[in-house]
């Protein structure tokens, strides 16, 4: 039997993984989720004693000698389970919120602990203003599935059947009224539902890509202006807006029909209860009731229950879209956790090690996401000792340093840290002696102070001038409008890619990093810049630590101690 001809079953429809990852995110609450569904239901199931305690204070009024203590006890009596079903909907509701809020929680704990830990080189091509979108506001958006939909599904499972079991004792009649037009209702809601899934998911697809544009363009801002291409910027966001609106219209149209049909539905079967009640009380219709003529007590009980028999079935057809837009997150949630993933080394957490006396490679091979094997030269590299990794474009320098700093797993090989080797154990300490200093800098979004600060919070100010003069970057922050105080944004606008590097560098002098990392920090800078950068680079490795330096320059190439050649240039 080929592989081809092997049946691997039915495939999973979006539904069905929706469904599923739902059931996997509430798992770990549905203990106190079926709690709270089964006090709304008995706080539903009490309108029948209510109901009972009406009609029978209704039925003694109108016969024409009331009785004072029949109103005064079917009115206490209705009024203690009107609180009694209060007091159980406010803990129900306050025990599906309080679980809600866990298991969105949970979620996003999960979720940020494993992007945390992702690889740069993941082969994921989700962005993270998309991730983000997904934790920061489409998880939310289950919320209303679990405090809505969850028991408004469990009360339309129960509270129909039992009214009309309660009812058949007294009318055959209305029991078949509410038997034949309380079904109809699932019916065209599982139609419509249909409908709505797709056009949930197809919003939330749209949400993501619209964050995803808006955060490339935001780093692009200044190189749109230089190209003088924010006119077609604006015409993009234009047209991801009206793709939004146009996607968010559709759903919401599909909600107001899922609510049209209910409501429909339900005027229908209220009217045809009416109707019959009022005909046999006037004595029109002599049938249907099992005690002949149907009492006005019973008439008025059948009329109160029909309004909640038809209830928990507009409270699902309500919360119908919150199903569906909650299944549009699980499954955008389970591609996100289906989809290849790389961790780094290690759990992400602080860990403490002594620094190492030798670093060295041996064996190492990486595999990139394309499938291309690279094998690099062992070597070796003592404290205080600079090295440069020399090769054309896509040799596999910047991977060698993502290797070495344990942001992705080897495919063979390993790289030594002293007399152990960099793995899960290990490298959460090793990491702590390390200062990466990337091409395209990255700022948090806080003062220059505080960034400066990032690795040695103790720092004071003037350990954060000594290193901006060492850095050469000492007339950088004098140029700024509020000097350390400035916040310069995520890719730091308001300074030059060069005057960025040299900032970063600073930042490495004020923590206590060992071994500094450099990916092309010359690249793209005039002379005089390269000059300043490549300065602030030797500065650290005078102070003592270990410096290894991906470029393409062969004059910073020159300046390092030692120099391996990847590729064609070897």
């Amino acid at each position: 039997m080929t592989e081809d001809e092997i049946d691997t079953g039915p495939k999973q429809t979006s539904e069905d993984r929706g469904r599923l990852r739902l059931d996997q995110m509430t798992a770990p609450e549905a203990t106190r989720l079926r709690r709270a569904e089964w006090l709304i239901v008995i706080a539903s199931l009490l309108w029948i004693g209510q109901a009972a305690a009406a009609a029978i204070v209704i039925d003694d009024l109108v016969s024409g000698q009331p009785h004072f203590f029949t109103a005064l006890y079917g009115s206490s009596v209705f009024v203690l389970i009107g609180i009694l079903r209060a007091a159980l909907s406010y803990h129900a509701g306050s025990i599906t919120l309080a679980a809600a809020q866990a298991a969105i929680s949970r979620e996003r704990d999960k979720l940020l602990s494993r992007e945390a830990l992702r690889s740069p080189f993941s082969e994921d091509g989700r962005s993270s203003a998309e991730i983000a979108a997904l934790t920061a506001d489409k998880l939310a958006e289950t919320a209303p599935y679990l405090i809505r939909y969850r028991p408004a599904m469990t009360r339309a499972r129960i509270v129909p059947v039992a009214i009309i079991l309660v009812a058949l004792p007294f009318s055959w009649i209305a029991s078949l009224i509410l038997l034949i037009a309380g079904p109809l209702i699932p019916v065209f809601m599982a139609l419509v539902g249909m409908a709505a899934q797709e056009a949930s998911e197809r919003q939330m697809k749209e949400i993501g890509s619209m964050n995803g544009l808006l955060m490339e363009r935001i780093r692009a801002l200044t190189d749109l202006r230089l190209i003088d291409a924010t006119d077609r910027t604006i015409r993009d966001f234009r047209r991801s807006a009206e793709r939004l609106h146009r996607k968010t219209m559709k759903v919401l149209a599909v909600a107001f029909l899922s609510s049209t049909v209910l409501e429909f539905f339900s005027a229908i079967g209220v009217a045809l209860m009416a109707v019959y009640v009022g005909f046999s009380l006037i004595g029109q219709i002599t049938f249907g009731a099992w005690s002949e003529p149907l009492g006005v007590g019973e008439g008025v009980f059948l009329l109160l229950l029909a309004p909640d028999f038809f209830q928990p079935l507009r409270d699902l057809a309500a919360s119908w879209h919150d199903k569906a837009q909650a299944a549009a997150v699980a499954v955008e949630l389970d591609a996100v956790e289906t989809a290849p993933y790389a961790p780094m080394l290690g759990r992400g957490v602080a860990a403490k090690s002594p620094a190492p006396a030798l670093l060295a490679a041996r064996s190492l091979c990486w595999i990139t996401p394309a499938g291309q094997t690279i094998a690099y030269p062992d070597f070796e590299l003592a404290a205080g000792q600079s090295l440069a990794v020399v090769g054309p474009s896509g040799t596999g320098k910047s991977s060698l340093l993502a290797l070495i700093a344990g942001l992705t797993p080897a495919a063979d090989g390993a790289v030594w840290i002293g007399d152990r080797s960099l793995d899960e154990e290990t490298a959460d300490g090793w990491r702590q002696h390390i200062a990466f200093i990337p091409q395209s800098p990255h700022f948090a979004h806080e003062s220059l102070r505080a960034n400066l600060r990032r690795f040695a919070p103790d720092a004071s100010d003037a350990d954060l001038r000594s290193a901006l003069s060492a850095a050469s970057a000492s007339d950088i922050v004098a140029r700024l409008p509020r000097g350390l105080d400035t916040r310069l944004g995520e890719t730091g606008h308001g300074v030059s890619g060069g005057e960025a590097r040299r900032l970063m560098i600073a930042r490495a002098f004020c923590s206590p990093a060992s071994i500094i990392l450099a990916d092309e920090p010359t690249a793209d800078l005039d002379a005089e810049t390269a000059q300043a950068v490549t300065k602030g680079l030797l500065a650290l490795k005078e102070r003592g630590a270990s410096l290894i330096v991906a470029t393409h320059d062969l004059e910073l190439a020159a300046r390092m101690d030692r120099r391996i050649v990847l590729g064609d240039a070897a």
